[in-house]
C-alpha cells in the first residue's frame, strides 16, 4: 500500500542563509545539546539509530562528523559498510541488524539498508526480486525493531545536480579530498534520472508514521548540518529537550583585563588571563 508520510523538515527555514559566525555559534549550542542527549541515552539505556541517506557528495559524512565531534566516543559508532558479500546480499536485513545499537548507544549509518532501494537497483547490483522483497518488507522490519525499543531516525540529504557537479570537481582537484572521488561516482551520475525515480518510490513506499523519512536540503552544507542536528534533538524527548531554544541570543562571555609592568591587556578570555598570571609569576619568581 502506498505511504505518504515522509516529512519535509519543518526546521529547514530556521537556518536559511545563516552567516558563518552565527553558524559556528549555533553549532556549538547544538553540540552541547547532543551531548546532553547522549548522556540521557546512556543513563536510560536507550538504543538510537540515525540513518543518513542521499546522493554522493550530499554531505552525509561531513554532517555525521559534526554530530560526533564532541560526543563520548565509547557510546557511539559510525557504520559505513562496503561492498556486500554474496551471503550479505542474500540476507540483507541481517547484514545491518548486527550493527544496530546496544543499550546506551547511538549508531550513525553513513548509507544504510536503503542502498537496496536506490543505488543497487539503479546500477543493477541486485536482482529485481531482491528489490521487490526489500520494498515490501522494510517498513515492517523497521517497525518491529521500533516496537522493541529502537529509536530510528531516517534523514535524506537532498542535493541538486549542479551542486553535486561542483563538489565532485572540488574533490578531483583538492589533494586532501581526491580519495573521495571514484569512477563509480561519475557512473552513478549518468543515471541521475533513474536514481531519482527510485528515490521517489522509496519516499512513497518506505515511510510510515512510526518511521518517516525527513528530507533536508543540502545544497548549503552549513544549513544541512544544523538542520539535521536540530531535527534529531527535537524528535528524541531527552530530559532537557524543551529547554533548548534555536538561535537564542547567547550571553556575552566574561572578559578580563590584566596589567603587567604597566602594560594593560584587555578583552582577555579566562585562559588568556590565567596564562598571563602564570607568566607573571614565573617572571617574578
Amino acid at each position: 500500500m502506498p505511504r505518504h508520510d515522509f516529512v519535509k523538515s519543518k526546521v529547514f527555514d530556521f537556518y536559511r542563509n545563516i552567516d558563518y559566525p552565527t553558524y559556528k555559534q549555533e553549532k556549538e549550542a547544538l553540540q552541547i545539546e547532543l551531548l546532553k542527549l547522549q548522556h540521557w541515552v546512556v543513563e536510560n539505556q536507550k538504543r538510537v539509530a540515525i540513518v543518513f541517506e542521499g546522493r554522493d557528495a550530499a554531505g552525509k559524512g561531513s554532517s555525521i562528523k559534526r554530530f560526533i565531534e564532541y560526543m563520548m566516543p565509547k557510546n557511539l559508532r559510525v557504520v559505513e559498510l562496503g561492498i556486500p558479500t554474496p551471503n550479505e546480499s542474500k540476507y540483507w536485513f541481517r547484514r545491518y541488524e548486527k550493527h544496530f545499537p546496544d543499550p546506551g548507544e547511538i549508531v550513525f549509518f553513513d548509507r544504510s539498508w536503503y542502498n537496496r532501494a536506490m543505488i543497487e537497483p539503479t546500477m543493477g547490483y541486485c536482482k529485481k526480486s531482491q528489490y521487490k522483497y526489500f520494498m515490501s518488507k522494510v517498513v515492517e522490519w523497521e517497525e518491529k525493531h521500533i516496537d522493541q525499543g529502537l529509536i530510528l531516525i531516517k534523514l535524506y540529504l537532498s542535493v541538486d545536480k549542479e551542486t553535486q557537479s561542483v563538489r565532485f570537481q572540488e574533490r578531483i582537484v583538492n589533494p586532501l579530498k581526491y580519495w573521495k572521488y571514484s569512477e563509480n561516482d561519475e557512473k552513478v551520475r549518468e543515471f541521475w534520472d533513474v536514481l531519482t525515480n527510485y528515490k521517489e518510490q522509496m519516499f512513497e513506499r518506505t515511510s510510515s508514521p512510526k518511521s518517516p523519512w525527513v528530507v533536508i536540503g543540502s545544497n548549503n552544507k552549513l544549513e544541512a548540518r544544523l538542520t539535521s542536528m536540530l531535527y534529531v534533538l527535537s524528535t528524541i524527548r531527552y530530559d532537557e529537550w524543551k529547554q533548548f531554544k534555536p538561535l537564542a541570543k547567547k550571553k556575552p562571555r566574561t572578559r578580563y583585563s590584566k596589567t603587567i609592568e604597566g602594560v594593560q591587556f584587555n578583552n582577555l578570555n579566562y585562559r588568556q588571563l590565567k596564562l598571563l598570571e602564570t607568566l607573571e609569576a614565573i617572571y617574578n619568581a
